[in-house]
Parts: structure tokens; sequence; C-alpha cells
């Protein structure tokens, strides 16, 4: 069944009430809206746990698409109870985590304006993050942290603007990755834009992101690996260079 999701619309939600609409075969479980984010483009899907009527509560390992991007699927960690549809629950997503993938899921975008070539792939992580370039350039991993910090402590606004499916077939250019599609087919995509009339950045991207660049807070470049002779992998942490020496 199609869900509200959200945490489309609001990044900063981490509780809310919920309907179970289904019960998969292998206890999956489908809400009627969800703040929790599903697997997608990179991002990990969120953690947390639901909560019952009674007060129990039913912890919940991941969080994934179904067999269309608007249905989303909460799966329980091994030996919780199973709820009926139709129970009424109060979900409670693992906020820190959360807010640790949304600072580095703001940090790649950045760090895709310092470093201006196509992007080949990308994985959002709690204490790493890596982002793959189509490039041969040889560029100084302590120079591009320098110009991310920049940009973070410039405090720029990080929000979201809306476009068609449609729209989006009509700017092809607007996508920076060769290989990942932004998220189509529920009739309208979100643009994250960064800056005042997006003067520092905009592109299509269903992830959850901070509102404001300083959030993303000290991250540094680890590492940069040849990963083929016209790829580049770009490794970033949080903390000052030499944090993970």
């Amino acid at each position: 069944m199609p869900v509200n999701a959200l945490y489309r619309d609001d990044f900063y939600l981490s509780t809310t009430e919920a309907v179970v609409t289904a019960i998969h075969d292998d206890g999956g479980i489908e809400l009627d809206q969800t703040c929790f984010y599903a697997t997608s483009g990179g991002q990990p899907g969120d953690t947390g746990f639901l909560e019952r009527a009674d007060g129990s509560k039913i912890t919940l390992g991941q969080t994934r698409h179904g067999a269309a991007k608007d249905i989303i699927i909460h799966v329980p960690i091994e030996g919780q109870a199973q709820p009926a549809v139709g129970e009424k629950l109060v979900m409670h997503l693992d906020w820190e985590r959360r807010h640790k993938l949304m600072r580095m899921h703001t940090a790649c975008h950045l760090l895709s304006v310092v470093c201006s070539y196509p992007i080949t792939g990308a994985a959002v992580g709690e204490d790493e993050s890596r982002v793959d370039f189509d490039m041969t350039d040889t560029i100084d991993k302590d120079e591009v942290t320098t110009k991310l910090m920049a940009l973070v402590e410039q405090n720029h606004p990080v929000y979201l603007q809306w476009i068609t499916d449609e729209e989006l077939a009509a700017n092809p250019g607007i996508v920076k990755s060769k290989n990942v599609r932004p998220p189509v087919g529920l009739g309208r995509v979100s643009l994250v834009c960064i800056g005042e009339n997006s003067a520092i950045d905009s592109q299509p991207c269903g992830g959850t992101h901070v509102s404001q660049t300083k959030d993303v807070g000290q991250i540094h470049i680890a590492k940069i690996e040849k990963k083929g002779k016209e790829n580049r992998r770009f490794r970033i942490r949080f903390g000052a260079p030499g944090d993970d020496a």
C-alpha cells in the first residue's frame, strides 16, 4: 500500500503516530505513514522502534522499499513481537544515527561542489562516507578539506524545492550522478538546494539533510584512492585532519 513518507517534507521529524496496514511473511511492517527513511541512493535506512499502546517496543533493524518506491517496509530484528493490522503505534527513530547520516549526506553534496566532476558512486555512512568521481586530475586532500570547511563555516541554508518528473526529464543536466538516477515515478522530485537562491548547489536527491551547512560540523577528506584510470574515491570523515591518524 502506498505510504505517506513524512520525511520527504520534514527531515527533522523523529516521531509520529502510524497505523499498521500490512504484515509481510518475513515480519516486515507496512504503515500508513512513516518518518523512517528507506534505504536508497547510497543512504542507509533508519532504525529505531515502534511503541505499542501498552508501552512495549518493537525494535526495527532496517527500513527498505518494497516492490515500488511508494512502499516502505519496516523490518524488526529477530525475536520481536508482531503487531496486528489496524493497530496504532508510535514511531521513534534513532535520532542520533539519523542526524549523523543527515550531516554526512549534506557533506557529500558540498564535496560535489568543491569537486565538480561527474559522480560515479556514493555511500553515506555514520562515521565515513565515500564519493567516487569520474576524474583523472591529481588533487590534494587537505586543499579539498579547506574548501569544504569554508562552505560549512559560511553557514549556507539547505532546503528543498520540488519539480515534476517532466521538468526533470526536460533538464537532465542538473543530475550530477552518472550511475544513480533520481527517484522518479512519484510525480515530483526533490531538489536539495544549498545557498540563497541555490547559489551554491542544486541537485535532485531523495535523501535527508541538515538545514544549514554549519550543522555538518568538522569534516575532512581522510583519503583519496585511485579506483581505475578515470575514477577517484574520496573518503569523508568527521573530525579534523589527523583525528583518524
